[in-house]
């Protein structure tokens, strides 16, 4: 027993890195739980409510729903993009764009082009005993929702 050393080092040494399961680490996940993240997250789902609500009527018929369709198709698209690229955190490796600029005119543009798009909404709802008259009634509520969205963000 004399020869066993008295103190053994039974760690192992390895270069392998270490694995994580799951979705790997690509952008900032914590910008979802931020009021930016929260409130561009409302933005796309009340943009959807908006165009849906609109394509599912004969929006083809009334011809200033055309601009309606057009504003909210654009802009939840735009919106989508621009969740992405905040989420991949791509406003910190592109440090060339001038990222407050272009949220700011990106929004301005968006706070005009919806608030064009709601009062088009708005006036153009047919009467009362109009079939559609409740679908687009609740997509004029619903651009106004995306609307002080923008204004509040």
């Amino acid at each position: 027993m004399a020869d066993f050393p008295g103190k053994v080092n039974t760690q192992t040494s390895s270069h392998e890195p270490q694995r994580s399961f799951g979705f790997p680490s690509i952008g900032d996940a914590n910008f979802i739980k931020t009021i930016p993240g929260i409130l561009l997250l409302a933005e796309i789902v009340v943009g959807l409510l908006v165009w849906a609500l609109i394509s599912s009527t004969t929006y083809v018929t009334f011809t200033a729903y055309g601009w309606v369709m057009f504003v909210s198709v654009t802009l939840w698209f735009l919106s989508i993009a621009l969740f992405i690229m905040l989420l991949l955190s791509l406003d910190e490796k592109l440090l060339s764009v001038p990222w407050p600029l272009v949220l700011f005119v990106f929004y301005a543009v968006a706070t005009v082009l919806y608030l064009t798009a709601f009062l088009t909404d708005a006036i153009s709802v047919p009467p009362n005993w109009h079939f559609f008259h409740g679908h687009l009634g609740a997509s004029a509520i619903f651009q106004m929702d995306s609307l002080r969205e923008l204004l509040f963000l």
